[in-house]
């Protein structure tokens, strides 16, 4: 290594100094999914962000959904999928797939690829300990309400049992199966169920990983190749409430978070491209960030 990459590497360090003093010790609430989950090396470098996180002396609390690998299972199972209003129709049957791909494959890879690194992660369902309640959702599609069936939203949020392995050291990676008052499982959005657990661990972050750069201030008409230059780097929460009805189909639920974080007191709540390897270090750790900043 020549003195002048030496001194590029410590300038590096030295840009994380002052944002590691601010978060140590805070709670990073990051929501994982698109790219990041299916790709083998985004997920080992979404790993390594984690336990980077953790040794850092922040406490990163990871909430996953596992919609590719949902579709995945019921094609191979011969069930056929439906989705209304963007969200999955959620027959008892489907409802067993989601559950088994959400809690016994997506959640048990994700640990493993953490604990790679050491004893670090702990899996955990919103059904354990109580942790999420949720509440039968419809959709309404040209002005009539459709069932969706076993679809809910988080009505409530439950932080013991995550604080307990915050407590203890780990790291929670959280899988979004939420039974209702009576104890029927339903499946909810991850997105949605980021932002309620975000708020119930009073976190100082949620990070929302996606598959594009950003917010775009005017996404093109050909849907395919947006221009950098629009990506919105930071926007207050009135702005992008007045935004909100006006964006595509895949970006409403995750604004729709990041809103609802910041409306229920998460300081701040990021959208990046999780397509990028280490883009979550690049938001925390450094002077400009990337994505786009959400605030209240």
């Amino acid at each position: 290594m020549t003195s002048v990459e030496a001194q590029e590497k410590a300038a590096v360090l030295i840009e994380a100094l002052p944002w590691l003093q601010r978060f140590h010790g805070t709670t990073v609430v990051v929501k994982y999914g698109g790219n990041a989950m299916v790709d083998d090396k985004l997920r080992a470098a979404f790993a390594e962000d984690m336990v980077f996180l953790k040794l850092a002396g922040l406490h990163p609390v990871v909430v996953h959904g596992g919609g590719p690998q949902i579709t995945a299972m019921l094609t191979r199972l011969g069930i056929a999928g439906e989705f209304k209003a963007g969200l999955r129709v959620t027959t008892p049957e489907t409802m067993d797939v989601v559950r088994m791909v959400l809690t016994g494959q997506v959640s048990r890879e994700l640990v493993a690829l953490i604990n790679a690194h050491g004893p670090y992660a702990v899996g955990i369902s919103g059904e354990d300990a109580g942790l999420l309640t949720a509440q039968r959702r419809t959709a309404t599609i040209d002005g009539a309400e459709v069932d969706l069936g076993l679809v809910g939203e988080v009505i409530a949020v439950n932080p013991d049992a995550v604080l307990d392995i915050v407590r203890a050291g780990r790291i929670p990676v959280v899988s979004t199966v939420a039974p209702d008052a009576d104890g029927l499982a339903h499946n909810v959005n991850a997105d949605t169920a980021a932002a309620a657990i975000a708020v119930a661990l009073e976190a100082e972050k949620l990070v929302m990983l996606t598959d594009v750069e950003g917010l775009y201030a005017d996404w093109p008409s050909d849907g395919v190749t947006p221009d950098h230059d629009d990506v919105i780097s930071s926007i207050s929460a009135d702005e992008l409430e007045v935004m909100l009805p006006s964006l595509s189909t895949g970006m409403v639920p995750k604004m729709g978070a990041c809103l609802r974080a910041v409306r229920g007191g998460v300081p701040k709540a990021h959208v990046i491209d999780g397509r990028v390897p280490h883009a979550l270090l690049v938001e925390i750790f450094t002077d400009e960030g990337v994505g786009t900043e959400v605030h209240p």
